[in-house]
């Protein structure tokens, strides 16, 4: 068996403790810290970089900025100067990954993951420098196995430590169907990091167990075991939630450069923060000396707009992050309304309507009662005007309404 980075223990250069700062940012955890700070010392010694491998099975899409926060923490790797893995789970989207669900999960078709893996390619190279990734498919050395090679596979692992996964143990103990593929999906994604020899492997808090079973198989196939770095669920614009579409707490990377700008402005300051720590590529010095002066007394506002224009820069360009920059000036700084806002046609039966329901037919609230919320609070502008009567009724005609900070109409009135 290969030998460990234990048993050759090298000294540790600033430049290794530095670059182990920025990769400790903001990871939910890490296994085991002492061998990764041994692998980068070798990786310096040698001139060898690291191979840091994400795998990524195409499920259907379903992006936003949360979905790039393992993606920035592979932009840093990528920017130490190591050796990118993206790799896409074609084989492993076939059986379909069993973490986190209670029940089983259906496998994709070809053709879907042959869709959906070309949007994962596209929106990962928004975040990733394309020229210093590899992309990899695992179909590559998993058809090769053959009944043969997954038997001797499967013999590497026990069922008793499969079960120890909670999803499989809950569903064990309550009863619940599990089928034999999911107990193979585990194997298969290790066997991924056994055959791409990877050196660290990134991935969701929910990838525990699986990126564990890379690293025992690693073992199994005498090769140094792989470190694993696991990353947290970003909070969403609630500030409480995880960042989820659902609960329309999101942004997504294909938001309107000024939607995406008004977004990120909108957080708290507090949660600004963490989001610098998961979503930025600006290194830890440069955070701490933001921190500082805003401790100092600058305002927290204008850090914001740093990470604001980074954000709409990295799915866009510069040139829409500093229009954007311009745009929330004009719109909330001297009270101009945007030049872009969404023009709407509303049909009434009656000679005057609820402003709450005209809010609600033209998209600005989800529900009446929402429309109702936000008169109340003194969080809707018509033509500029705050109106404050929940009771307000429009009568038919064209205005410019104001829902919160970000939301903005012209509204046609018409009567049938």
């Amino acid at each position: 068996m290969a030998d460990t980075v234990q048993e050759k223990k090298l000294p540790v250069s600033p430049k290794v403790k530095s670059a182990m700062a920025l990769i400790k940012r903001g990871i939910d955890t890490m296994l085991i810290e002492e061998e990764l700070e041994q692998k980068l010392a070798r990786s310096e010694l040698t001139g060898k970089p690291l191979r840091i491998k994400l795998g990524l099975d195409p499920t259907a899409p379903d992006i936003h900025i949360g979905h790039t926060v393992v993606l920035n923490k592979l932009r840093q790797f990528q920017d130490l100067g190591h050796t990118v893995i993206f790799l896409i789970g074609d084989f492993t989207s076939s059986i379909g990954d069993p973490s986190g669900r209670n029940t089983t999960r259906p496998p994709l078709t070809r053709e879907q993951i042959e869709t959906n893996a070309k949007t994962y390619l596209d929106q990962a190279t928004l975040v990733l420098d394309k020229n210093k990734t590899e992309v990899r498919y695992n179909s590559e050395w998993t058809n090769k196995l053959g009944a043969d090679g997954l038997i001797k596979l499967a013999s590497r692992y026990t069922l008793a430590r499969l079960l120890e996964r909670d999803d499989f143990a809950k569903r064990y103990a309550e009863n619940a169907p599990i089928a034999m593929h999911e107990l193979i999906y585990p194997l298969m994604q290790g066997y991924d990091s056994v055959a791409l020899e990877s050196d660290v492997e990134l991935g969701g808090s929910d990838q525990r167990f699986n990126l564990l079973v890379g690293r025992e198989l690693q073992r199994q196939y005498g090769q140094e075991p792989q470190c694993i770095i696991t990353m947290p669920l970003l909070v969403g614009l609630d500030g409480v939630n995880k960042m989820s579409k659902s609960k329309h707490n999101y942004i997504g990377i294909t938001d309107e450069p000024n939607e995406m700008f008004g977004k990120v402005m909108s957080v708290s300051d507090d949660l600004m923060w963490n989001w610098y720590d998961l979503l930025s590529l600006r290194s830890n010095e440069e955070i701490a000396q933001f921190k500082k002066e805003c401790e100092e007394g600058r305002n927290p506002r204008d850090i914001k707009v740093l990470l604001a224009k980074e954000i709409v820069e990295r799915f866009h360009s510069k040139e829409a992050a500093d229009a954007a920059e311009q745009e929330f000036i004009n719109r909330f700084k001297k009270g101009a309304a945007p030049a872009d806002m969404p023009e709407v046609t509303v049909t009434t039966d009656a000679d005057e309507t609820s402003l709450a329901k005209v809010l609600k037919e033209a998209g600005l609230v989800p529900t009446s009662s929402e429309g109702y919320r936000n008169i109340e609070q003194g969080g809707v502008h018509i033509n500029g005007e705050k109106i404050a009567d929940k009771t307000y009724k429009l009568k038919p005609g064209q205005y410019t309404v104001q829902v919160g900070k970000r939301k903005w109409a012209k509204i046609t009135l018409t009567k049938a």
